[in-house]
């Protein structure tokens, strides 16, 4: 089943999501600035290992751009400590884990079929507007440079 995320254009639908067991991050709490939201399947599969990894390491060229990176998948809040952990990721990935997907059912990328989330990419301006989105192949690392022109291509009165 072929997903259909938010399209440019489209406000961001709002999200209050867990990045410990006991603090939540909010689309409200990146007002200002680009958010990149990118939304992957599971941690500890190679795959989203090395995509969260190539992200961490590109940080410095999100912050340039004055964007902020969260990560978004159906695990725990837990799950996601101990792989941040292992990976060193300077970033906050965030559990939408119950109700489970609720989050990426809203932006368009939920697989109902496996129960996780679509390799889905999403550039949010300083207003809260979807600008840029783009959904991998599951199997297949999106790397960075889509985010990046997108960033980029934000008018400078959006970023």
């Amino acid at each position: 089943m072929k997903s259909t995320p938010v399209p440019a254009g489209t406000p961001a639908p709002p999200f209050s999501l867990p990045s410990t067991p006991d603090q939540k991050v909010s689309l409200s709490d990146f007002r200002g600035g680009p958010l990149v939201l990118a939304f992957y399947p599971a941690d500890w599969s190679p795959v989203c290992g090395d995509q969260m990894a190539l992200y961490n390491e590109l940080l410095s060229e999100f912050r340039k751009l004055g964007a902020s990176l969260v990560g978004i998948s159906v695990d725990g809040s837990w799950c996601h400590n101990a792989f941040a952990a292992a990976r060193k990721l300077h970033f906050p990935l965030l559990a939408d884990f119950e109700p489970k997907g609720e989050v990426a059912r809203r932006y368009g990328v939920y697989r109902e079929q496996d129960g996780t989330t679509e390799r889905a990419l999403f550039v949010i301006d300083g207003e809260g507007i979807v600008r840029w989105s783009y959904v991998s192949p599951i199997g297949v690392n999106p790397g960075a440079d889509g985010i990046l022109t997108a960033l980029e291509a934000l008018p400078k009165g959006k970023v």
